[in-house]
C-alpha cells in the first residue's frame, strides 16, 4: 500500500511529493522545491527511511530544498542529464533571473538520467519518460502499477508549461505531451508541479490548449 503526501512549497507554492511504502516504511521524495524542514519534519516524525530524490527538472522552484533534504537523510538526487549544471547554476535554473528570490546553488546530482526505462527503489518502480518543452530535461515519473505520474510543469490542469525559459520549446512541449503523456492510460491521474491534481482523460477532454489532438 502506498501513500502520496503533497506539499506545496516556498513562494511560488511548487507542490512536493513524498512516496511512501505503508509496510516497509520507505519514502521517495519528487521536487522538494523549498522548505526543507517541513520535508524533514514529515520524513523523521512519520519513521519514513527515505530512498532517493527525484527531480522532474531543475528549475529553481523544484530544487531549492535539495541539498539540506540530500544532507540530512545521505540520498542520492537524480536529474536528467540535460540539466546536469542547472542544480549549480543560476542562469539556467532560473534563480538568477527573479532579484526577489535567492540564488539556488546545490552540489551536483549524484546520478544522470540518460534514457528512458525503469528506475526502481526499494518496493518502488517508476518508469522515466523524457518529456521535454518546459524545459530540456523535463522528465515524467510513471508509478509503476498505481495509475500515478508525476509530470512535474508539463502539464497542469487546464494549463501546460511555459515556455519562454531557457531551452523551452512549445512544439517540443506539445510533442511530449501528445506522444508521451496521451499514450499512457487515460485513467492515469496526473501529479502536477503546481495547482491540483488531474487525469489524462480529463486534459483530454477540456484543456484548452490540447483542444483538437486525440
Amino acid at each position: 500500500m502506498l501513500t502520496i503526501e503533497t506539499f506545496p512549497l516556498g513562494p511560488i507554492q511548487t507542490n512536493c511529493y513524498i512516496v511512501s511504502h505503508d509496510e516497509t516504511k520507505q519514502c521517495v521524495i519528487v521536487d522538494p522545491g523549498e522548505e526543507a524542514e517541513t520535508v524533514i519534519r514529515y520524513v523523521e516524525s512519520n519513521g519514513f527511511a527515505p530512498l532517493a530524490i527525484l527531480l522532474t527538472h531543475a528549475h529553481f522552484d523544484h530544487i531549492g530544498a535539495v541539498d539540506p533534504v540530500r544532507d540530512r537523510f545521505n540520498i542520492p538526487v537524480y536529474v536528467h542529464e540535460n540539466e546536469e549544471e542547472w542544480l549549480y547554476t543560476p542562469s539556467l535554473n532560473g534563480s538568477g533571473k527573479y532579484t526577489q528570490f535567492p540564488d539556488v546553488v546545490n552540489g551536483p546530482a549524484d546520478h544522470l538520467i540518460r534514457e528512458e526505462g525503469p528506475l526502481s527503489f526499494g518496493p518502488f518502480t517508476f518508469d522515466v519518460l523524457h518529456t521535454p518543452g518546459h524545459s530540456p530535461g523535463s522528465v515524467t515519473y510513471v508509478l509503476r502499477g498505481e495509475g500515478v505520474a508525476f509530470v512535474g510543469d508539463v502539464l497542469f490542469r487546464q494549463s501546460i508549461g511555459r515556455t519562454d525559459l531557457v531551452g523551452g520549446s512549445m512544439e517540443q512541449l506539445l510533442e511530449s505531451i501528445h506522444t508521451k503523456l496521451m499514450e499512457l492510460d487515460e485513467s492515469t491521474i496526473v501529479y502536477p508541479g503546481h495547482g491540483p491534481l488531474t487525469t489524462l482523460e480529463m486534459e483530454q477532454e477540456d484543456n484548452p490548449f490540447l483542444n483538437g489532438f486525440s
